[in-house]
């Protein structure tokens, strides 16, 4: 690794580390890193001719991942980098050699993702090494659903929403956007199945998605009432189904 410059260099004496150091300390530790960007290097362009060489592979995951982990979008992401130097040593800037990646590539690398499905093919490799390393999934499964705003304007190149987008009303407001369907191992609280869907679809149609099959207990709230039928097909071991997803937490 590079010696830091001034830039990046940190003389606060009685400094401690954030939650959010500790977290990426983790993540640094136990993300496959160098199997995710063998993953993605055949699809990622190629320095060509004397332009500019494109950002390496492994950060562009990174700072996608910080996307995904925070909630960040492609400005907020780039705002954050210049802002926080814990978020640079993760992804291995410093701003006295080099700038962070605007926006425009950020953006790019997200749609490069997306164009591939490479989305879905490294959270499979994440999950299996995963499980590799002892983190397996135990009998307990929470499942839920949270809504995914998007902007709801006509006013762009088609004149029109995005068709794979739909809007949906939650208590009294109304929502435009899509769906993340998730289900949650109870004991170390690892994602371990993802559907994603518009935003009005209910939540007790992803149910079956949701289950791995092993699960001797399921949490999930009123949404999925009237869904036990559904959940013993689909989890034929389990015997308690409880609506209170809080009674989960700690286990």
């Amino acid at each position: 690794m590079p010696q830091q410059t001034f830039a990046e260099a940190s003389f606060e004496r009685y400094r401690k580390p954030t939650r959010r150091e500790r977290f990426l300390d983790e993540m640094n530790r136990v993300v496959p890193w160098a199997e995710l960007v063998a993953a993605i290097e055949p699809c990622y362009p190629k320095a060509e001719g004397p332009g500019r060489p494109p950002v390496g592979v492994e950060r562009m995951l990174r700072l996608h991942c910080l996307q995904q982990w925070f909630t960040l979008s492609d400005p907020a992401v780039e705002e954050a980098l210049y802002d926080s130097r814990a978020l640079r040593q993760f992804v291995g800037i410093d701003l006295g050699r080099e700038p962070v990646p605007d926006e425009t590539t950020i953006c790019k690398f997200r749609h490069l993702l997306e164009a591939h499905q490479l989305g879905e093919h490294l959270f499979v490799r994440i999950r299996a090494y995963l499980a590799a390393q002892g983190l397996q999934v135990s009998r307990g499964t929470i499942v839920d659903a949270t809504i995914i705003a998007a902007p709801s304007s006509t006013k762009n190149c088609q004149q029109e929403r995005d068709p794979e987008m739909h809007q949906t009303k939650k208590g009294n407001q109304w929502y435009f956007g899509m769906k993340a369907h998730i289900g949650v191992d109870s004991r170390c609280k690892l994602i371990h199945s993802v559907a994603a869907t518009a935003a009005q679809v209910h939540d007790s149609q992803v149910l079956p998605h949701l289950l791995h099959g092993e699960e001797t207990r399921v949490w999930a709230d009123a949404t999925c009432s009237g869904q036990r039928d559904v959940m013993r097909h689909y989890a034929p071991q389990a015997t308690s189904f409880i609506q209170a997803k809080a009674h989960a937490i700690g286990l």
